[in-house]
Formats: C-alpha cells, structure tokens, sequence
C-alpha cells in the first residue's frame, strides 16, 4: 500500500540546512497496522505530513496504492488526499458551527457526493463508531472522546484504504483514549490500512508493528505479526 524510497526531507533555515528526514526507505502492506513512533523533533510529523500527501519530499520517492505520488501538484496531491487517505488528528479539527452528522458529510461535499447519499454514509460512519445518538450535537456538546469519534466517522465516509492517525488519544483521558484504540483496532480488523503516528509508548505496545523514527531517520523495527 504504501513505499517510500531513500526518502528526504530538507529545510533552510538562514544558513542551516535541517535534515527532517534523511533516507528513509520503508514498506507498509495493505490491511497492517503500524506505528511511527519518536520524540519530538524526530522527524515523525514530517513523515505524516509526507504520507498524507499534505507535503513532498526534497527527493526520493513515494508510491501510494502502486502510484507514485511524490512529483505530484497540488491539485493532484488533494485529489489523493480526498479519496485514498482518511485523517484523524489530535486536535479533533471539527468545525464548531457544524453538527456530528455535517462534518462527517463535510469531506462528501467536495468529492461531489450528492445529499441522500452523503446522509447515508455519514449515517454509517456514526453509527460505526457508535454515535448514533449524537449526530445533531454539536462538537461542544460532545466530550473529546466523543469528539475524536467524530473524526473518525469523518475519515471513514469517504471509505478511504488508509487511516492516518495523528496522536488521536493526545487530548483525550485514559479511558477514551482506551475507547479509540479500540475502534481504530476493529477497522483494522475490517481491512484499513492503519498508520498510527505517536510518542506514547503504552499506545505504541499495543500495535502489532511499530517503527521508531530519530533524528530524521529510521531506526531498528520492532514486530510485524
């Protein structure tokens, strides 16, 4: 599903060249679950920002569901991005205004989706992520738990192969960190490509393979069952 090539990712910052990522070759099949994993600074949002098409490499290549994807534009890059690449990020990125069910439909809209079915997929994606009950409510008047299942009804509606998860438990308690591992766990289940990008090491024991990013470049494996 995914491969990256002797991949790098250069900035200039006055007379300093950083080295976001140097070299980073890796594979990731389809229907895996994984975790990026690294302290801050390690280059790991760099790589999310990479694989989520939202940014391209200085050089290197990648390819995404067998098409090379890193000399793309930028309308070609959002195209990817709407149809191949469902997002969840730490920060929820609901929009206020918006009920559950609007902003799952919301990514709908712009693919051209006409209004019965944009209802019946937003439908779907709640009720898979248990919320049901809640598509009229409002982003404030739902927990963050509750909130991050939103996010995750919003990435799967457009039924994307790969869920790219930004710390999705950052902001959340224990216990509803708990509740989103576990539906991320079931989609994986069901056949989603999973990407989980992290530093926390009790999420990052629970995957079945974790890949640990410093300084820009990858480091020893661990897992792959």
């Amino acid at each position: 599903m995914i491969r990256l090539e002797e991949l790098s990712k250069h900035y200039q910052m006055g007379k300093v060249l950083v080295k976001a990522l140097n070299n980073v070759s890796l594979s990731i099949s389809a229907g895996e679950m994984v975790g990026i994993v690294g302290p801050s600074g390690s280059g790991k949002s760099t790589l999310m920002n990479i694989l989520g098409c939202l940014d391209v490499p200085t050089s290197g290549k990648y390819f995404l569901d067998g098409k090379e994807v890193s000399e793309l534009d930028e309308d070609e890059l959002a195209e990817i991005r709407n149809r191949k690449i469902g997002f969840v990020f730490q920060n929820f990125n609901l929009l206020p205004s918006l009920t559950a069910l609007e902003n799952v439909e919301l990514p709908l809209i712009y693919r051209g989706i006409g209004g019965a079915e944009r209802r019946k997929r937003a439908l779907e994606a709640l009720e898979k992520v248990g919320l049901s009950d809640r598509i009229d409510h409002k982003p404030v008047e739902l927990s963050g738990g509750q909130q991050q299942r939103v996010a995750i009804a919003r990435a799967l509606a457009g039924d994307p192969p790969v869920i790219l998860a930004d710390e999705p438990t950052g902001n959340l308690d224990s216990r509803s960190g708990r509740e989103v591992m576990e539906i991320l766990a079931q989609l994986h289940q069901q056949g989603k490509t999973i990407i989980i990008i992290t530093h926390d090491q009790n999420i990052a024991a629970r995957l079945p393979r974790v890949v640990r990013i410093q300084d820009g470049m990858l480091l020893a494996e661990e897992g792959r069952r």
